[in-house]
């Protein structure tokens, strides 16, 4: 599929660790204070960005959950970051433990050369 991006999406992996104000809060206090505190600024400050949730408080005891976020460049990374700052997502609900960010087969990109992957049936 032909596009017309000259530059690869940024991927960020946000490893998190939830907070005991969030923990104390119920599920649906969570979900309504996700949707109505976090996501509308995430939709008003930024453009290009998607999200996904894991879960991994059942293996780690200091990152609970990774965020992974794709963001159609480093503009809107960075708009991301400066909007879930504004937000009690931010050191309130989660504290932000790493960022790992960065592009998918950089270097097959920079040498010019066919990413190599695993593939198994």
């Amino acid at each position: 599929m032909p596009t017309d991006r000259t530059e690869p999406p940024v991927t960020a992996f946000m490893l998190v660790k939830t907070t005991p104000e969030w923990l104390a809060m119920t599920v649906a206090e969570r979900v309504q204070a996700f949707t109505t505190q976090v996501v509308p600024v995430i939709q008003a400050r930024t453009r290009g960005v998607r999200s996904r949730f894991y879960d991994t408080e059942f293996y780690s005891a200091r990152v609970t959950d990774i965020w992974v976020w794709e963001a159609d460049d480093h503009d809107a990374y960075r708009l991301l970051i400066d909007a879930l700052r504004e937000t009690p997502f931010w050191d309130r609900y989660f504290d932000v433990v790493d960022l790992l960010v960065g592009t998918e087969n950089g270097y097959a990109r920079t040498y010019d050369l066919e990413p190599v992957a695993t593939l198994t049936t």
